[in-house]
């Protein structure tokens, strides 16, 4: 077969557009960092990257929400350990209630105080984070707790006495939906298809084994206005305050073990993204390297036939006639 210059020429130009394009491809992709430039590259390896991405995406913001959580979790503890002080003051106010020596106006003043507690407590309960109040349950956007004025029970002219009460100054409230709305839990996804609760409510503070606090401050300042009821305060009254700092310790040391879980999350959800990336990174980036030595080997190759075309390819006749 006769090999002519045209066959040659084609056959040049062929090779030539395929270095051309390999140079190309090469040069795309150490400007692009990535080993992928679109879905034709190598499908399997674009869905695994699409894969990849969505897993990091998601890890973030189930780092977020632990980072919320754990913020969260510590004003509730700061917030509880506030609320514990108060009724240890209280407690100190009931043992001092019990001294002989005392009359009613040093009573009228231990309940002066007693009262200015129950606010307190009041505002503890009310503590809000991130414009959420962390007592108020689903209803977080309305203070959970309040607290009233109400005559002694006990025929007394030492003034009005402080009241804890349920907030529901809610226009059309509902008062069994709105106690369920303050008392319900809430949950937070922290890795996939792992969700905690994360919240004290204020029932859960307010009410426990068989006692409401609510209760227990009435009984405490009727107590002091009843010269009758003082042996009352140093009883029942001591034990119920003791019970409820029980109760309170009790919910601190469960949001301290939430907390010990959100860090050991925080930690394995920080591993995790530093593996997805790792392993996103092999999937479509490339080896610079590597790459440099490639697009040095393509120029070479490029230029070599170039050269190559240039002794073979003589121009003839033809070519001057033209």
């Amino acid at each position: 077969m006769r090999v002519t210059n045209k066959m040659l020429t084609n056959s040049f130009l062929t090779d030539m557009n395929t270095n051309l394009k390999n140079l190309q491809t090469l040069q795309q992709q150490m400007t692009s960092g990535k080993e992928i430039r679109k879905p034709s590259d190598d499908p399997a390896r674009v869905a695994r990257a699409m894969q990849l991405h969505t897993d990091i995406n998601a890890n973030k913001q189930y780092n977020k929400n632990i980072s919320d959580t754990i913020n969260w979790l510590d004003t509730t503890d700061t917030a509880l350990g506030q609320a514990g002080n108060v009724l240890q003051r209280v407690r100190e106010l009931l043992v001092s209630a019990g001294n002989a020596a005392y009359g009613s106006s040093e009573r009228q003043s231990i309940k002066d105080e007693i009262n200015q507690r129950i606010d307190e407590f009041a505002q503890i309960l009310n503590t809000s984070f991130d414009g959420k109040y962390i007592f108020g349950g689903t209803r977080g956007t309305i203070k959970p707790m309040a607290t009233s004025e109400i005559d002694s029970s006990v025929d007394t002219v030492n003034g009005k006495n402080k009241e804890l009460i349920y907030n529901m100054d809610v226009p059309n409230a509902n008062e069994s939906i709105e106690l369920n709305k303050i008392n319900k839990k809430m949950f937070v996804e922290i890795s996939s298809g792992v969700t905690i609760d994360y919240n004290v409510a204020a029932g859960e503070v307010i009410e426990f084994d068989g006692k409401d606090l609510r209760q227990i401050f009435k009984n405490i300042v009727d107590h002091l206005d009843d010269e009758n009821s003082v042996s009352k305060l140093t009883n029942e009254d001591l034990t119920d305050i003791e019970k409820a700092i029980n109760n309170i310790l009790k919910k601190r040391s469960e949001v301290g073990a939430k907390q010990n879980r959100m860090e050991a999350a925080k930690e394995k959800n920080e591993d995790e993204s530093y593996n997805l990336t790792s392993i996103l990174s092999r999937t479509e980036d490339i080896d610079i390297t590597q790459k440099t030595m490639e697009y040095a080997t393509l120029q070479t190759v490029y230029m070599a036939s170039l050269q190559t075309s240039a002794k073979v390819l003589q121009p003839t006749l033809l070519d001057y006639l033209r």
